[in-house]
């Protein structure tokens, strides 16, 4: 479906709410239960579910749903100067701080940061991982990136999902917009005002990595221009792979009058 503008698209899907996906059986001044929800984020490195989506993972959570990070690998070719084994040390301990401040699981796959591989062997692993989790909503890298590893972490779960008997919801983020995600044209926002902090503060674990470079590599320009097109303070965009199987909208996410 084409829209003549993006508040026009906003303003059907949303009915004037001001952020994606929040149906009314959702809304605090209902009585209604909420549904919970598990969600999980693949990403290729430790720091990369925490900046393409650390500020939705946050917002799932804090309204009652479990939240799970799948790190395809735990960073070993990420610290110059360090073995592959100093580094993954160091790079696993930040992704679990990270994941504390945001409220989720970390599951570390066991790839190898640099030399990621997609094949039957992994796509029935990650498939495997997945189906432990029974994700209702499942996010993950932007499958033509420039990255490598993001490319791998994407086209896994892209399969997983494919062989997978319980669909779920499948959106791809965007990591370092303008040098690694390249062609993105989101269809879905999440108003991030609320957890923009707390992403920050999840990102901010990573201290092998030079957070602030993360963030000037896009991410805070991004989180300020996503925003604008959604008429909130900050927020993240979203392509949804699935839409024309269950609708363009994330499900179900927090209460918002």
């Amino acid at each position: 479906m084409r829209y003549s503008s993006r508040r026009k698209f906003l303003q059907s899907s949303l009915g004037g709410l001001g952020a994606m996906a929040v149906p009314s059986g959702l809304k605090a001044k209902t009585n209604e239960p909420v549904k919970k929800m598990k969600v999980v984020c693949v990403g290729g490195h430790p720091d990369d579910p925490e900046s393409i989506c650390g500020g939705t993972l946050a917002k799932f959570a804090a309204a009652g749903h479990d939240v799970t990070i799948i790190y395809l690998t735990r960073g070993e070719a990420g610290i110059e100067g360090k073995s592959h084994d100093e580094a993954a040390s160091i790079r696993s301990k930040e992704a679990i701080a990270a994941s504390k401040i945001l409220n989720a699981k970390p599951i570390f796959a066991g790839q190898i940061d640099g030399d990621t591989v997609v094949n039957n062997e992994w796509v029935m692993k990650i498939q495997q991982l997945l189906a432990a989790e029974k994700p209702d909503v499942v996010f993950t890298h932007w499958p033509i990136d420039t990255h490598k590893d993001h490319q791998a972490a994407s086209l896994l779960t892209i399969q997983a999902w494919v062989r997978s008997a319980n669909k779920f919801d499948l959106y791809f983020c965007e990591a370092c917009p303008g040098s690694q995600t390249l062609g993105f044209h989101p269809d879905c926002y999440i108003d991030i005002t609320g957890t923009q902090e707390q992403k920050r503060k999840a990102i901010y674990c990573h201290t092998s990595q030079d957070p602030a470079s993360i963030y000037d590599c896009g991410h805070a320009s991004s989180e300020d221009f996503r925003g604008r097109e959604l008429g909130v303070k900050a927020a993240e965009a979203f392509v949804h792979m699935t839409g024309k199987m269950k609708g363009n909208l994330i499900p179900e996410i927090i209460g918002e009058n």
